[in-house]
């Protein structure tokens, strides 16, 4: 079978190895391949794996041998799932492999940003030294209130990290939870997001990207929260409207910001929206990574490669996830265990 593997920038030794072992022709293509270009790839192909580039129905129509999209990965906004059902193609992600992972690149992610590591060590860097002027105050975490937007595997996660570990308060949004649900995993729900915001000394996001949550952290929710809090986002960078994010930064409501994902990748120095971020001391960038561990590598891998067997050999595809867009397919594919 030919297989087209795009963003083969994310390497999958594994992956590829066992493809291509197996007696399959492995097409790799890159982050950012034009659609013309990968349309012109997929005419003969049965199998797509891919984690960023947009798979577009144009795409999907110009495969006639295509019997399977594979996401190695979790979001799933790239694919057109529409197109994909009404041509029986099955889509399936792999929900599972990284949920702590990312968590853990999360609370990172905060604690660097409330006790200024990353402009301490450039500090460091150039003078060799750095004397506690008001300058390089942080926050404890210990006593203050985290805001979870999305409660799934991940914002449970970094509840447990923040409650459990780190004493704080957490407060989750996730209406698709019952207040029951949330107390269980150490979390206090609240239904109003402003409300939630005003509460809140760190906000950090969890939610997918889908019509729902596209641009939800706007102005208003940037205005809505306490002044000096601090804003970390590993979800979906289309999740929060990115031009509020960067007023709210410039006129110092913000007290900072730790993000791992962005509407547009790769950042850029000079042609990007987000390029001032760049000069912003209390502003931490990090290239889409929190999932990129070895442990989590192995995970993806494997799934990615049980999934892969089961379009190859013809098998119902298994589908673990509960996004309700993947649950909409009847075509190919069986549920299995959810990722709640």
């Amino acid at each position: 079978m030919k297989i087209i593997r795009t963003d083969c920038e994310l390497e999958c030794p594994r992956v590829d190895g066992a493809l291509r072992e197996a007696g399959h022709e492995l097409v790799l293509l890159p982050e950012g391949v034009s659609e013309p270009d990968l349309i012109a790839a997929v005419r003969d192909a049965g199998l797509i794996l891919m984690c960023y580039t947009p798979i577009t129905s144009t795409v999907i129509d110009a495969a006639p041998h295509l019997k399977g999209i594979v996401k190695y990965g979790v979001g799933i906004d790239a694919v057109d799932i529409p197109a994909a059902i009404a041509r029986k193609v099955p889509v399936v992600n792999i929900p599972l492999y990284a949920e702590e992972t990312v968590a853990e690149g999360a609370f990172a992610l905060l604690i660097a940003l409330a006790r200024k590591l990353v402009p301490l060590s450039r500090e460091m860097e150039r003078e060799g030294w750095a004397w506690p002027t008001q300058r390089w105050l942080g926050s404890d975490i210990a006593g203050k209130t985290l805001g979870l937007i999305g409660v799934g595997h991940i914002g449970r996660s970094v509840a447990r990290m923040a409650g459990a570990g780190f004493r704080a308060r957490v407060l989750g949004y996730n209406p698709g939870k019952s207040a029951e649900e949330l107390r269980a995993a150490g979390v206090e729900k609240r239904d109003d997001l402003h409300a939630m915001l005003g509460e809140c000394d760190f906000v950090s996001v969890h939610c997918v990207l889908n019509d729902d949550t596209r641009g939800m952290i706007g102005a208003a929710e940037f205005a809505a929260m306490k002044p000096g809090a601090l804003f970390v986002n590993v979800s979906r960078g289309a999740i929060a409207d990115e031009a509020a994010l960067l007023e709210a930064l410039r006129s110092g409501h913000l007290g900072g910001a730790a993000l791992d994902v962005f509407g547009q990748e790769p950042l850029d120095r000079r042609d990007h929206p987000l390029a001032p971020l760049f000069g912003m001391e209390n502003v931490i960038l990090s290239p889409h990574l929190t999932f990129y561990t070895r442990d989590a590598m192995t995970r993806l891998e494997e799934e990615t490669l049980a999934r892969c067997a089961e379009i190859i050999e013809g098998r119902p595809v298994t589908i673990r996830s509960l996004d309700p867009r993947l649950r909409a397919q009847h075509e190919g594919v069986v549920f299995a265990q959810a990722d709640g």
